[in-house]
């Protein structure tokens, strides 16, 4: 398979376009005022409980919020299984800005680059650390879209900011009003470092949890036909 290398990047990314997206919902209000307030003329894309507590913290200024099932196209399934996994989220998290043949891709589409991915995931550490958890609630925090929007934003940290965690809400928001509403190519790399990191253990603590959970304590959670 070829692989195309890149030889030209952007040191400063301005933010005019970011996915939020967080079960853990601490500090949302001070993220979403202090990005407005460096950056100006963003939108920001969201789904879900997410896309509703965002829209209160925005109030007047809610038109620059968008659900991310309108963007697409595809509305949420039901109970929310699949709101991400889309062709025009990849494309805008994986597009490169010199790469003329991924621009071509963006105007086919009607996609748009994002620049900012702000995405937490479903606490499964936290859930089977509880006593008397069942398998079957534990595979239920096995988060599917996150890691893969982490995992594509963290790629491409050569033009986007990937944000895993409210930890770290202060040092984007001191980077974005330095900068001018703007990431630096050593910031986002810092931040992919993080990202890969994150989704590295989130997938050991999930295999470890299977490896230790023997089939005879999964199956009569279901009933099992045929």
């Amino acid at each position: 398979m070829a692989v195309n290398i890149v030889e030209k990047v952007d040191g400063q990314v301005a933010v005019k376009n970011a996915l939020v997206s967080v079960s853990d919902k601490s500090d949302l209000e001070e993220l979403v005022n202090g990005l407005v307030a460096a950056c100006p003329e963003v939108t920001i894309y969201s789904t879900g409980g997410t896309f509703a507590r965002i829209k209160e913290i925005l109030g007047d200024d809610s038109a620059r919020l968008k659900q991310v099932s309108d963007y697409t196209g595809q509305p949420e399934t039901q109970g929310g299984l699949v709101k991400t996994l889309d062709f025009k989220i990849y494309l805008g998290l994986l597009t490169e800005t010199y790469n003329e043949d991924h621009q071509m891709d963006m105007e086919r589409t009607g996609a748009v680059p994002i620049d900012l991915v702000v995405v937490n995931l479903y606490p499964f550490r936290a859930t089977i650390s509880k006593g008397g958890v069942t398998p079957e609630q534990a595979r239920g925090q096995i988060d599917i879209g996150g890691p893969c929007m982490i995992r594509a934003s963290a790629k491409n940290f050569l033009r986007v900011a990937c944000v895993v965690e409210p930890a770290d809400y202060p040092d984007l928001l001191e980077e974005l009003s330095r900068g001018g509403g703007k990431t630096s190519l050593g910031f986002r790399y810092r931040l992919a470092r993080k990202a890969f990191a994150l989704t590295a253990a989130y997938d050991r603590a999930i295999a470890d949890y299977l490896a230790q959970t023997p089939f005879v304590a999964v199956s009569p959670c279901y009933e099992i036909k045929g």
